[in-house]
């Protein structure tokens, strides 16, 4: 069997230790001056593993996911509840030099909310500089514009059945790219018919039109039973959706979570 390039970044935290751990978001800021090496800085780092993508307009890819621990929010359908809490401290050389190692191209920050720690942003800044194709799954709830540019955000706009649409900072859809996506998580037909508003309001077809924005995202909430922390979500019949984008000839892509379709949905690590 071939080693594990990213066993040593596995977290060690969980459970009780995990709590007492807490929910910190945002490291302490460096004390060594402003030519500090970056690669010493460090993450809370949830997990690290090689895998397929799931989502978005790169599904189907091989890609390295870095999960950074702790979120702002508590969305009904949340299926990482593990990522707001469990994790450990890990320098930015670890994560890259482990990302590095699988010699895949594509990685993914990903959460939780990965930009809730400020010095995410210099990881995503030192994975572009090694040449990493690097997507960031974002929730919408943090400011988007220090990403670095050669970053392709995923933005994610709350709809109301998420139960934390007042936290969408709707001025992350002005620092959309070309290259950015945005997409919504719909548990039933109110949160479609909002989304449908949403899109309409914000130009968001038309910005796809002119190239401004790469893409907009529809996807059907899975069952979530409820946990520690979330209220759960009885979930959505992708047909339903399907049935409602054709019908309403809405210029959108439908998406699926692709990875749970190939592994049981609740399996980590994938």
């Amino acid at each position: 069997m071939q080693p594990n390039p990213l066993q040593h970044l596995m977290p060690t935290c969980s459970g009780a230790k995990a709590a007492a751990a807490g929910s910190v978001l945002t490291p302490a800021a460096s004390t060594s001056g402003e030519h500090a090496d970056p690669r010493a800085g460090t993450v809370r780092l949830n997990e690290i593993f090689h895998s397929i993508q799931g989502e978005s307009t790169w599904a189907g890819a091989p890609c390295v996911f870095v999960r950074l621990t702790g979120c702002p929010l508590r969305c009904t359908y949340c299926d990482t509840e593990y990522a707001f809490r469990e994790g450990r401290t890990a320098t930015l050389g670890e994560i890259v030099d482990a990302v590095r190692a699988t010699g895949c191209p594509l990685v993914q920050l990903t959460g939780g909310e990965p930009l809730a720690q400020k010095r995410a942003f210099d990881l995503i800044r030192l994975l572009c500089d090694h040449g990493l194709t690097v997507l960031i799954e974002t929730s919408g709830a943090v400011d988007i514009s220090p990403c670095d540019e050669r970053a392709i955000r995923i933005l994610d706009i709350k709809t109301p059945g998420s139960g934390e649409s007042a936290r969408n900072l709707w001025s992350n859809i002005s620092n959309l790219r070309a290259r950015d996506e945005v997409k919504f998580v719909l548990t039933d037909r109110p949160d479609y018919e909002w989304a449908v508003a949403t899109i309409a309001e914000r130009g968001l077809s038309e910005r796809v039109q002119r190239g401004e924005l790469g893409a907009i995202l529809l996807s059907a909430a899975w069952e979530q039973p409820k946990g520690l922390e979330i209220a759960g979500c009885a979930g959505l019949s992708p047909r339903s959706l399907a049935e409602w984008i054709v019908a309403d000839r809405l210029p959108v892509r439908m998406q699926t979570q692709l990875h749970k379709i190939i592994w049981e949905p609740h399996t980590r690590g994938v």
